[in-house]
């Protein structure tokens, strides 16, 4: 059952950023960074007018509807993304061993977690930032879902198998999550 007439969503678009659709895709460019989303449905429409951005869709289903509420948050997410970045928080916590973090080029990598001789690795997805400072790990980066599946990454390649999880809690855990977009 479609909701009756037009269903539009305006999104703010600040000072000095610069928001494009070339086809499918909605570019989002500001203080040296460029974000690119591919964000389609052939009942939702992303258009720019001045300094708004409009997700709009007629005679919408609860299907569009709620689409045009995700590109519109999408949409924010990357203009505070290339405006303030996203910064994730996490901690290294261990006790039976020491573990030695650090970053190569694009990998994370863990050394002598729980003893173990091969060290862990995993991938820094796109253009995230990451910081070891002592037993704290500091994500950064345009792009909330690169720096959020970079921690998660970072989070299950130290997850425990074969031990009890309530005795052997060594591990990297998320602590903070900052510069997320306020829905509204």
């Amino acid at each position: 059952m479609p909701v009756s007439g037009l269903l539009e969503e305006l999104v703010d678009i600040p000072d000095g950023i610069e928001v494009g659709v070339e086809g499918d895709s909605v570019i989002v460019a500001g203080h040296g960074h460029t974000l690119r989303r591919k964000l389609s449905h052939p009942r939702v429409e992303i258009t720019v007018k001045g300094k708004q951005a409009a997700v709009r869709s007629e005679f919408p289903h609860r299907r569009e509807a709620a689409l045009v509420g995700t590109f519109a948050a999408h949409l924010r997410n990357m203009i505070v993304g290339v405006t303030d970045g996203f910064t994730y928080e996490m901690k290294i916590v261990y006790s039976h061993f020491p573990l030695k973090a650090t970053v190569k080029g694009s990998e994370f990598i863990i050394e002598n977690f729980l003893g173990e001789k091969f060290p862990r690795k995993t991938r820094i997805i796109g253009e995230t930032k990451v910081e070891v400072q002592g037993d704290a790990v500091v994500l950064t980066g345009p792009d909330v879902e690169a720096v959020g599946q970079t921690a998660a990454n970072i989070e299950q390649a130290t997850r425990i198998r074969g031990f009890d999880s309530r005795i052997f809690q060594d591990g990297i855990y998320i602590t903070k999550k900052a510069g997320e977009a306020l829905n509204g």
